[in-house]
């Protein structure tokens, strides 16, 4: 009879091999921490900002060419959308960025 229990036909690890796991495991988890709320909050604050200043640029710029050769046609309106239209597309790259990290790190995790 041994004195190792065994779990579904395997020995058991003995307790060296178990606390060396679980230390790995652990600094594991210290090196790459979940984010905290702040993380969040400076996301959510890049995210609008890389929408704001393209779309105020825009206007700002379309404004001054109205002011300075006025035509047919806003210039303001035209450069607001074309602003706006950049900095979603900038809000887009960062959120995909940051989604393909965090599918990067949950997959070195589950390795």
């Amino acid at each position: 009879m041994t004195d190792k229990p065994e779990i579904e036909g395997q020995k058991a690890p003995d307790f060296a091999t178990e606390v060396g796991a679980k230390a790995a495991r652990k600094l594991k988890a210290r090196r790459h921490a979940t984010p905290g709320i702040w993380f969040g909050l400076g996301m959510m604050g890049l995210i609008g900002w890389s929408v704001v200043v393209p779309t105020l640029l825009g206007a700002a710029i379309g404004f001054w060419l109205d002011k300075h050769s006025p035509g047919q046609y806003s210039w303001t309106l035209a450069l607001l959308m074309a602003g706006l239209t950049i900095g979603c597309l900038n809000a887009w790259h960062w959120v995909a960025k940051e989604d393909q990290a965090m599918r990067d790190e949950q997959e070195d995790r589950d390795e």
